[in-house]
Protein backbone atom coordinates (compact mmCIF):
# COMPACT_ATOMS: atom_id res chain seq x y z
CA UNK A 1 0.00 0.00 0.00
CA UNK A 2 2.77 2.22 0.72
CA UNK A 3 4.66 1.76 -2.61
CA UNK A 4 1.44 2.60 -4.40
CA UNK A 5 1.02 5.52 -2.22
CA UNK A 6 4.49 7.07 -3.45
CA UNK A 7 3.61 6.36 -6.94
CA UNK A 8 0.20 8.28 -6.65
CA UNK A 9 2.31 11.12 -5.17
CA UNK A 10 5.08 11.22 -8.04
CA UNK A 11 2.08 11.12 -10.66
CA UNK A 12 0.85 14.31 -8.61
CA UNK A 13 4.05 15.61 -8.57
CA UNK A 14 4.90 15.62 -12.22
CA UNK A 15 4.12 18.93 -14.01
CA UNK A 16 1.65 19.12 -16.77
CA UNK A 17 3.03 19.95 -20.25
CA UNK A 18 -0.86 21.98 -21.30
CA UNK A 19 -0.71 25.22 -23.04
CA UNK A 20 -3.80 27.13 -22.17
CA UNK A 21 -4.79 30.71 -23.63
CA UNK A 22 -7.45 32.65 -22.74
CA UNK A 23 -9.06 35.73 -25.07
CA UNK A 24 -12.27 37.37 -25.72
CA UNK A 25 -13.97 37.37 -28.87
CA UNK A 26 -13.61 41.15 -30.86
CA UNK A 27 -15.21 42.38 -33.85
CA UNK A 28 -18.30 40.25 -34.04
CA UNK A 29 -21.96 40.27 -33.55
CA UNK A 30 -21.81 39.51 -29.90
CA UNK A 31 -17.90 40.60 -28.77
CA UNK A 32 -17.20 39.82 -25.17
CA UNK A 33 -17.54 36.56 -25.87
CA UNK A 34 -14.60 34.23 -23.12
CA UNK A 35 -12.54 31.67 -25.47
CA UNK A 36 -10.32 29.04 -23.40
CA UNK A 37 -7.31 27.28 -25.76
CA UNK A 38 -6.12 24.14 -24.37
CA UNK A 39 -3.67 22.47 -25.80
CA UNK A 40 -2.37 18.87 -24.59
CA UNK A 41 0.25 18.26 -27.20
CA UNK A 42 1.48 19.80 -30.37
CA UNK A 43 0.68 17.45 -33.48
CA UNK A 44 3.46 15.37 -34.61
CA UNK A 45 4.27 15.95 -38.21
CA UNK A 46 3.02 12.29 -39.17
CA UNK A 47 -0.27 14.13 -38.51
CA UNK A 48 0.08 17.43 -39.86
CA UNK A 49 1.65 16.47 -43.25
CA UNK A 50 -1.72 14.49 -44.72
CA UNK A 51 -3.97 17.90 -43.70
CA UNK A 52 -1.46 19.96 -45.64
CA UNK A 53 -1.02 17.87 -48.32
CA UNK A 54 -4.68 17.86 -48.57
CA UNK A 55 -5.04 21.27 -49.12
CA UNK A 56 -2.03 22.09 -51.23
CA UNK A 57 -3.41 19.39 -53.83
CA UNK A 58 -5.26 20.55 -56.68
CA UNK A 59 -8.31 18.76 -57.20
CA UNK A 60 -8.17 15.09 -58.30
CA UNK A 61 -9.12 14.08 -61.40
CA UNK A 62 -10.82 11.01 -62.74
CA UNK A 63 -8.23 8.93 -64.61
CA UNK A 64 -8.64 7.96 -68.47
CA UNK A 65 -9.89 4.38 -67.38
CA UNK A 66 -12.24 5.74 -64.70
CA UNK A 67 -13.52 8.24 -67.17
CA UNK A 68 -14.00 5.69 -70.15
CA UNK A 69 -15.76 3.10 -67.67
CA UNK A 70 -18.22 5.83 -66.77
CA UNK A 71 -19.03 6.73 -70.58
CA UNK A 72 -19.41 3.50 -71.38
CA UNK A 73 -21.57 2.88 -67.96
CA UNK A 74 -23.95 6.08 -69.18
CA UNK A 75 -24.74 4.69 -72.80
CA UNK A 76 -25.12 1.33 -71.34
CA UNK A 77 -27.90 3.16 -68.78
CA UNK A 78 -29.32 5.10 -71.43
CA UNK A 79 -29.79 2.11 -73.67
CA UNK A 80 -31.45 0.18 -70.87
CA UNK A 81 -32.96 3.23 -69.84
CA UNK A 82 -35.16 3.39 -73.22
CA UNK A 83 -36.24 -0.40 -72.66
CA UNK A 84 -37.64 0.75 -69.65
CA UNK A 85 -35.25 -1.46 -67.38
CA UNK A 86 -31.43 0.34 -66.70
CA UNK A 87 -30.01 2.71 -64.74
CA UNK A 88 -27.60 5.69 -65.98
CA UNK A 89 -24.27 5.19 -63.69
CA UNK A 90 -21.47 7.97 -63.36
CA UNK A 91 -18.26 8.47 -61.68
CA UNK A 92 -17.98 10.37 -58.03
CA UNK A 93 -17.08 13.85 -58.24
CA UNK A 94 -13.68 14.36 -58.05
CA UNK A 95 -13.13 15.93 -53.95
CA UNK A 96 -11.89 19.55 -54.01
CA UNK A 97 -8.94 20.74 -51.56
CA UNK A 98 -10.92 22.13 -48.89
CA UNK A 99 -12.97 18.77 -48.87
CA UNK A 100 -10.25 17.03 -48.46
CA UNK A 101 -8.91 18.84 -46.20
CA UNK A 102 -12.32 18.82 -44.22
CA UNK A 103 -12.12 15.03 -44.72
CA UNK A 104 -7.99 14.78 -43.59
CA UNK A 105 -9.22 16.36 -39.98
CA UNK A 106 -11.48 13.44 -39.43
CA UNK A 107 -8.89 11.13 -39.24
CA UNK A 108 -6.19 12.30 -36.89
CA UNK A 109 -6.09 12.63 -32.93
CA UNK A 110 -7.81 15.16 -30.78
CA UNK A 111 -4.71 17.59 -29.44
CA UNK A 112 -6.74 19.70 -27.39
CA UNK A 113 -9.77 21.91 -27.03
CA UNK A 114 -11.45 25.18 -27.80
CA UNK A 115 -13.99 26.47 -25.03
CA UNK A 116 -16.37 29.25 -25.49
CA UNK A 117 -19.62 29.82 -23.80
CA UNK A 118 -21.31 26.98 -25.83
CA UNK A 119 -22.43 24.01 -24.39
CA UNK A 120 -20.10 21.98 -25.33
CA UNK A 121 -16.00 22.01 -26.74
CA UNK A 122 -14.43 22.53 -30.10
CA UNK A 123 -12.01 19.36 -30.59
CA UNK A 124 -8.74 20.66 -31.97
CA UNK A 125 -7.54 18.71 -34.51
CA UNK A 126 -4.65 20.15 -35.89
CA UNK A 127 -1.86 22.40 -33.38
CA UNK A 128 1.34 23.70 -34.83
CA UNK A 129 3.60 26.42 -33.37
CA UNK A 130 7.32 28.23 -34.65
CA UNK A 131 8.58 31.06 -33.16
CA UNK A 132 9.01 34.52 -35.26
CA UNK A 133 11.92 36.52 -35.64
CA UNK A 134 10.89 39.21 -33.11
CA UNK A 135 10.03 36.51 -30.45
CA UNK A 136 6.79 36.39 -30.63
CA UNK A 137 4.96 32.38 -30.90
CA UNK A 138 3.02 32.14 -34.01
CA UNK A 139 0.39 29.17 -33.06
CA UNK A 140 -2.01 27.38 -36.02
CA UNK A 141 -4.90 25.67 -34.40
CA UNK A 142 -7.93 23.43 -36.57
CA UNK A 143 -11.07 22.33 -35.27
CA UNK A 144 -13.16 20.05 -37.57
CA UNK A 145 -16.17 21.89 -36.32
CA UNK A 146 -17.21 25.52 -37.40
CA UNK A 147 -17.01 28.44 -34.20
CA UNK A 148 -20.44 29.52 -33.98
CA UNK A 149 -22.30 27.31 -36.48
CA UNK A 150 -25.35 27.39 -34.56
CA UNK A 151 -25.46 31.04 -33.08
CA UNK A 152 -24.73 34.78 -34.75
CA UNK A 153 -22.46 35.49 -31.72
CA UNK A 154 -19.55 35.12 -34.26
CA UNK A 155 -21.38 36.59 -37.44
CA UNK A 156 -18.44 39.23 -38.63
CA UNK A 157 -19.18 42.23 -40.88
CA UNK A 158 -17.28 40.56 -43.68
CA UNK A 159 -18.82 38.03 -45.93
CA UNK A 160 -18.27 35.12 -43.92
CA UNK A 161 -16.82 31.44 -45.62
CA UNK A 162 -18.42 28.45 -45.54
CA UNK A 163 -15.96 26.23 -43.95
CA UNK A 164 -17.25 23.55 -41.59
CA UNK A 165 -14.31 23.62 -39.71
CA UNK A 166 -12.27 26.66 -37.96
CA UNK A 167 -8.70 27.86 -38.20
CA UNK A 168 -7.39 29.96 -35.53
CA UNK A 169 -4.44 31.15 -36.00
CA UNK A 170 -2.49 33.67 -32.77
CA UNK A 171 0.36 35.56 -32.03
CA UNK A 172 1.32 35.08 -28.05
CA UNK A 173 3.87 37.83 -27.12
CA UNK A 174 6.96 37.64 -24.48
CA UNK A 175 4.31 39.46 -21.89
CA UNK A 176 1.45 37.44 -22.44
CA UNK A 177 -0.12 39.38 -24.89
CA UNK A 178 -2.64 37.20 -27.51
CA UNK A 179 -3.85 38.34 -31.14
CA UNK A 180 -5.80 36.09 -32.71
CA UNK A 181 -7.95 35.77 -36.16
CA UNK A 182 -9.98 33.00 -37.45
CA UNK A 183 -11.17 31.37 -40.85
CA UNK A 184 -14.86 32.38 -40.40
CA UNK A 185 -14.09 35.12 -42.53
CA UNK A 186 -11.00 34.47 -44.10
CA UNK A 187 -9.68 31.92 -46.53
CA UNK A 188 -7.16 29.40 -45.81
CA UNK A 189 -3.68 28.30 -47.60
CA UNK A 190 -1.06 26.56 -47.02
CA UNK A 191 2.48 28.08 -45.90
CA UNK A 192 5.03 26.01 -47.98
CA UNK A 193 7.70 27.79 -46.33
CA UNK A 194 6.75 26.81 -42.84
CA UNK A 195 5.52 23.58 -44.20
CA UNK A 196 2.02 24.18 -42.24
CA UNK A 197 -1.39 25.62 -43.46
CA UNK A 198 -2.62 29.39 -42.02
CA UNK A 199 -4.85 32.19 -43.01
CA UNK A 200 -4.18 32.93 -46.79
CA UNK A 201 -3.59 37.23 -45.52
CA UNK A 202 -2.92 36.98 -41.93
CA UNK A 203 -1.89 40.84 -41.74
CA UNK A 204 -4.86 41.90 -43.70
CA UNK A 205 -7.32 39.90 -41.77
CA UNK A 206 -9.34 41.49 -38.60
CA UNK A 207 -8.65 40.56 -35.09
CA UNK A 208 -11.39 38.10 -34.04
CA UNK A 209 -9.70 37.30 -30.27
CA UNK A 210 -7.85 39.36 -27.99
CA UNK A 211 -5.92 38.64 -24.93
CA UNK A 212 -7.31 38.88 -21.24
CA UNK A 213 -4.46 36.15 -20.02
CA UNK A 214 -1.99 33.78 -20.86
CA UNK A 215 -1.11 30.74 -19.28
CA UNK A 216 2.14 30.49 -20.73
CA UNK A 217 3.92 32.69 -23.28
CA UNK A 218 6.26 30.22 -24.59
CA UNK A 219 5.04 27.05 -25.88
CA UNK A 220 7.30 24.19 -25.17
CA UNK A 221 9.31 22.70 -28.15
CA UNK A 222 8.16 20.28 -30.40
Amino acid sequence: MRAIAIVALLLMAVPSDEITYSARSVNVAEPGTPVKITIFRWSTEDERRPIVTALAAPPAQPSEVAQNAARAGAARGRGAAGRGRGRAGAAAPPLTPIAAFTAALGRVPTVGYLWTNDITGYSIKYAWHAALPDGTERIVLVSDRRLGAYTTAWTTSTPDTDYTFTLVELRAGPKGLIEGKTSLANKIAVDAEAKTVGLDNYVAAAVSLATSSAGRASPPSR
